[in-house]
């Protein structure tokens, strides 16, 4: 199933930087991991916003759950999910 998953980040301004650069460091790797293993399948940033817009292509919500729950900057995250599935004018095959 692929979702579309929007994430805020709002990391606190009185946080230590030494922190939030190792919780940073930390997340990319995850989501480079996840892109790997084609889980995580496109990362847009949204332009001017500390927000992004994923595309994640798993077997169904749990699984969606677990992953997002494992991201090291999930505390300072506001998550939305919306499942899609293809549209019946798409010409793509492998969009489902």
């Amino acid at each position: 199933m692929l979702f579309l998953v929007t994430m805020d980040v709002r990391i606190p301004h009185d946080a230590d930087p030494d922190y939030v650069a190792a919780l940073k460091a930390t997340e990319k790797a995850r989501c480079a991991e996840l892109m790997g293993t084609g889980v995580w399948r496109h990362i847009w940033r949204v332009a001017g916003r500390y927000r992004n817009r994923s595309i994640f292509d798993v077997p169904g919500n749990a699984e969606l759950h677990d992953i997002l729950i494992s991201l090291p900057l999930l505390p300072f995250m506001e998550i939305e999910v919306e499942p899609l599935c293809i549209h019946p004018s798409s010409i793509r095959d492998d969009d489902t």
